[in-house]
């Protein structure tokens, strides 16, 4: 049987990466879903009281709260997916994510049961967030450990891939619904076709998950861990714990390289909503129909730069995208006050690949960053924490810019000054690329043989 460098059989090794690449897809949709609805109908389905743009941006205020819950989530489901394995805690995350989409399009609106209405969106976004802050860091490390070093950058951008292939399922749904009815019908009832359809997304995502195996890097681990506990009498301290305590720098390190990645995400692919329509008079369907075929563009992107940081290094693939979205910023909003469908589509797609050149190389990067009875913790944590300061505040602060200033150039000057942070982040940071996972030395006292049992 035809097996990976590191002996794992190249079926068993491509199942893993189509299972983690599907399940993060639909993890994507339903949360991209949120996004663009809040952009387009949330307003006046649950905050009707409003006048248009404040409606925006209290949708936009609970399309924030889901960021908030994304850390919690990596904290929960890194310490377990540390101690009893990355499989069974996607699942779990798979499974929350898809209940909460589904009820979200069961959810009645503003005008039936009053002030309950946002309260029970809020809630449901909040396990939304709590969901995907495990997802992300199981599904790339399942990648990672299973592969080799040399090409661990290409294949574990697979999985990143599921954020433009979540993106790509949720715009194409949501076109396709702005071309078949009327904007009546979809503020009506429409909009919630795409969140029941989560149901069958998730069914077919758990099948395929179920299939895989456990991480080899990881049982291992946690085989040493356990003859330490019976041998020794050691004592296993908590994952986020040692993450704190002996990589507090990496923390710091995958947080900033997260913030101009994510910043410029969501300026890019759910604020255009908000500035395509209301400021350069753009339809919903076009604007929907250009991120469509931008969010394919970076379905191509992310994989090659990865390919791209298995050769020159994670360090200087992450920095160019840091710089390019840094200056597309401010070409970005003339480009849209054209109003025309190919300039929408050049301001996103070029702005996507930049983008890309980050998110790309991430999953490698970050999973090289940590010890393998912390790496879950670490990664996740990091990843998510840079979220609820970059992506879910993203658009609520583009919104309030653009309101303060009725100028996009403060928008620009956001998104520049993210970038800033990303490369002094990655200045700051070692080249991890090529690294052994299953020899990255644990931080002293993973199992500490002094805190034997009974004793004090």
């Amino acid at each position: 049987m035809a097996t990976t460098r590191d002996g794992t059989p190249r079926s068993s090794f491509a199942k893993v990466v189509t299972s983690s690449l599907i399940g993060t897809t639909i993890e994507w949709y339903d949360f991209f879903l949120y996004g663009s609805a809040a952009a387009l109908v949330f307003g006046s389905v649950f905050f009707p009281e409003s006048d248009p743009l404040t409606g925006t941006l209290l949708a936009f205020g609970t399309y924030a709260v889901g960021f908030v819950a994304r850390p919690v989530g990596g904290l929960v489901f890194g310490h377990y997916g540390d101690r009893i394995g990355r499989k069974k805690l996607l699942v779990i995350s798979l499974l929350m994510m898809g209940a909460s989409t589904f009820a979200i399009g069961l959810l009645p609106g503003y005008a039936t049961i009053g002030l309950l209405a946002p309260l029970l969106l809020i809630l449901l976004r909040l396990i939304q967030g709590f969901a995907l802050g495990g997802e992300w860091g199981g599904a790339v490390l399942l990648v990672s450990e299973h592969g080799s070093p040399r090409h661990r950058g290409f294949w574990a951008s697979w999985p990143q891939a599921g954020v433009p292939c979540g993106n790509l399922l949720a715009t194409a749904v949501l076109a396709v619904l702005a071309a078949t009815m009327s904007d009546a019908s979809f503020e009506a009832w429409g909009w919630r076709i795409p969140f029941l359809l989560s149901g069958i997304l998730v069914l077919i995502g758990l099948y395929i998950r179920l299939a895989v195996s456990e991480s080899p890097v990881f049982l291992e681990a946690a085989a040493r861990a356990e003859k330490a506990r019976t041998s020794e009498g050691a004592v296993e301290r908590a994952p986020l714990l040692l993450v704190l305590r002996d990589h507090w720098r990496e923390l710091l390190v995958a947080m900033g390289v997260r913030i101009a990645e994510n910043i410029s995400y969501y300026v890019i692919t759910a604020f255009i909503l908000v500035y395509a329509v209301q400021e350069a008079g753009v339809d919903n369907g076009t604007v929907l129909n250009a991120l469509l075929v931008a969010s394919v563009v970076q379905l191509v992107a992310i994989p090659l730069w990865g390919l791209l940081s298995d050769r020159v290094g994670r360090r200087p693939v992450v920095a160019f995208g840091a710089v390019g979205v840094g200056a597309w910023a401010f070409a970005f909003f003339p480009i849209i006050d054209r109003g025309t469908f190919g300039a929408l589509l050049a301001a996103a797609a070029v702005g996507l690949v930049l983008h890309a050149a980050m998110y790309g190389p991430q999953a490698a990067y970050f999973s090289e960053l940590f010890g393998t009875r912390t790496r879950y913790s670490g990664a996740s944590i990091g990843y998510q924490l840079a979220s609820i300061v970059a992506g879910g505040l993203a658009p609520l602060i583009a919104t309030a810019l653009l309101a303060a200033f009725a100028s996009s150039v403060p928008i620009s000057v956001y998104v520049a000054a993210a970038s800033v942070l990303t490369l002094a982040a990655v200045a700051a940071s070692p080249e991890t690329r090529g690294r052994d996972l299953a020899e990255r030395p644990e931080p002293d006292g993973a199992a500490d043989p002094g805190q034997a049992a009974g004793s004090r």
